[in-house]
Formats: structure tokens, C-alpha cells, sequence
């Protein structure tokens, strides 16, 4: 079974990131709890060459058990949804569909998950 990764380079109007970054965030966090084939959505602000934030851009990095579980994301009923929402705010979107090589993605904790009697 090999893992598949969406990976979305966003550019937002100036002056919506904010708006867009909470929608973002609860698509997010609702993908994780409703798809169980999800394994890892993060939400990322990219950094210059000088660590100093890129204004207006948000990368996704989602994780996928395998091409059925990108199939049933792909055919989630909230995703029209929240791509009309989110539309007005972006200046582009850019999408990358790829396969995990490496084997190193895995489930793990899920950061809801995440306490100190995890700790080792």
C-alpha cells in the first residue's frame, strides 16, 4: 500500500491571510477527525531564505493511507464547500498529487492525541 500526498501552495490577497488561514485551519482539523484515511495534515507558513515569513503564502502537506483514502477526501461534501469560501481570498492555488517514497510517513499520535503521559 503506498502512501499519497497532496501538497496545495496557497497565495492570498493582501489583507486575507488571517480570514483564509481560519478557514483553513478548520477544514483541517474536521479532515482529520472525519477521514480516517488522512494521516497527516499540516498547515505551513513558509520562510525567506532569511527565516522571515513569506507574506501571503500557506503550504498544505497532507498525508494519505493510499490512493482510496485520496479518493474519499476528494469526494468529501464539505470540500465545494470550502474551496467557494476560500476562493475570494486567494490569488492562486497550486496543487501537487505524489507518492511517499520513503516509507517514513505514518499515523502516529494525532495532535489531539498529544499529552505528557505520551512522553518517552
Amino acid at each position: 500500500m503506498t502512501q499519497m500526498t497532496i501538497i496545495v501552495e496557497f497565495e492570498t490577497h493582501d489583507g486575507r491571510e488571517e480570514q483564509f488561514l481560519a478557514l483553513l485551519r478548520d477544514h483541517a482539523l474536521r479532515t482529520r477527525h472525519e477521514e480516517a484515511g488522512c494521516l497527516r495534515f499540516d498547515v505551513i507558513k513558509p520562510l525567506g531564505e532569511d527565516r522571515a515569513t513569506v507574506p501571503n503564502r500557506i503550504v498544505l502537506n497532507e498525508v494519505y493511507a493510499d490512493e482510496a483514502a485520496v479518493a474519499a477526501h476528494e469526494r468529501n461534501p464539505r470540500l465545494p464547500e470550502f474551496r467557494a469560501a476560500t476562493a475570494p481570498l486567494l490569488k492562486s492555488r497550486r496543487l501537487m498529487l505524489g507518492k511517499v517514497l520513503d516509507g517514513f510517513a505514518q499515523a502516529g499520535l494525532t495532535p489531539d492525541q498529544l499529552n505528557a503521559s505520551n512522553d518517552r
